[in-house]
């Protein structure tokens, strides 16, 4: 229990680190952070649950204002933005990629971690920030791909590939440090 709760507060602090790395903010106002690595990683390594929790977590300290997001912002205020929808994303994001990673125990884990954190760090994260932005602009779906997706693409694939290697790598070297592929997932 206590080592579920201390890994899930260490990824937690990863995400946030991860927004200390300098943003770049796209002229529709969306940042291009690494904090969805991190959140690839919560999943990858951690397992559904324990990834959903820790992205969970984020995103109460966020709202309880820590400044946690790229560029020190926090607080209730980042909620109510067309762009939100990434952050609503989170947990099911960490939970997907952490699902995936359990369900597919055969594979290379550096090619299943990589596949994992595309479907669930990239496709489950747009498929709940690319309706809110619809939404909350209001946009129609062009408009929503071309402005909340496809400048984030490259990147994005970018970080699922070093997802897929961080996460190799970690289980060649502690194989029982990456739960989502132990038995006790």
């Amino acid at each position: 229990m206590e080592r579920n709760v201390v890994l899930i507060a260490l990824f937690t602090a990863l995400i946030a680190a991860l927004g200390l790395v300098p943003k770049l903010t796209l002229a529709s106002g969306i940042p291009i952070t690494a904090q969805t690595l991190g959140l690839m990683l919560c999943g990858t390594v951690l397992g559904a649950k324990r990834g959903a929790l820790a992205a969970a977590l984020f995103i109460v300290l966020v709202a309880a204002g820590l400044p946690l997001l790229a560029g020190g912002r926090g607080g209730l205020g980042v909620f109510t933005t067309p762009w939100a929808g990434f952050y609503y994303g989170y947990p099911l994001a960490g939970f997907v990629a952490g699902f995936v990673m359990e369900k597919w125990r055969g594979g290379n884990v550096t090619v299943v971690a990589g596949v994992a954190a595309v479907l669930g760090g990239i496709g489950a994260l747009y498929l709940v920030a690319v309706p809110y932005y619809m939404v909350a602009k209001p946009a129609g779906l062009g408009e929503a791909l071309l402005t909340a997706m496809a400048p984030f693409m490259p990147g994005d694939l970018i970080k699922a590939v070093l997802a897929g290697l961080i996460t190799g790598a970690l289980y060649k070297a502690r194989p029982s440090s990456v739960l989502s592929r132990s038995d006790a997932a």
